[in-house]
């Protein structure tokens, strides 16, 4: 048998194909440089990711500046907040007519015994915000509290509390003169 041209073992080893593929050694074969096509296609993608890595980069400070600028915002919002209800109980505190108002109930003197708002009204004082109603004294009883006319007023005080206004069950306002020693009732 002759070997021919189509013989696997007769070909020798050709150095150059046309549309083949070179044989590369490792660490002897150098790589070949780009083409320009190459080179350009390498530079954009290289552009495209710089430009997408700054675009995240001002997208991450975009997002930590609105945060912090709505925690401030926040803050601010708590502090106008808490600024106007400190300033609201102030002036409900100031002007609260009813914290300062107390209820007088008239009563028998010694005894403490509730009786209607007229005995005190319509009698005379005697000085020391007593007042004498047919032959009986009465006075006014601050605060504490009581369960009507005939039962007996606790836990006030025979004197108006400093600062405090009485009124009567009907409204009317009793006010002082002097040292505690008058007393008179308007209606209001």
């Amino acid at each position: 048998m002759t070997s021919g041209p189509d013989d696997p073992q007769s070909r020798e080893p050709r150095t150059h194909q046309v549309g083949g593929m070179r044989w590369q050694e490792p660490g002897v074969s150098v790589p070949r440089p780009p083409t320009l096509a190459e080179a350009r296609a390498r530079e954009r993608a290289l552009r495209a990711q710089e430009a997408a890595e700054a675009f995240a980069a001002e997208q991450r400070a975009t997002a930590e500046a609105r945060k912090a600028g709505q925690k401030k915002v926040l803050m601010g919002t708590v502090a106008v907040v808490g600024l106007v209800g400190a300033v609201a109980l102030g002036y409900q505190l100031l002007n609260n007519s009813d914290a300062r108002t107390v209820q007088a109930t008239c009563v028998r003197d010694g005894s403490d015994e509730v009786v209607p708002d007229s005995y005190c009204a319509s009698g005379h004082s005697t000085g020391g915000g007593l007042f004498i109603f047919a032959g009986a004294p009465y006075r006014y009883y601050y605060g504490g509290s009581n369960q009507g006319i005939g039962s007996r007023a606790t836990g006030g005080t025979l004197t108006v509390p400093s600062g405090a206004v009485a009124k009567t069950k009907s409204g009317a306002t009793v006010s002082r003169g002097g040292f505690g020693v008058g007393s008179k009732s308007s209606g209001s």
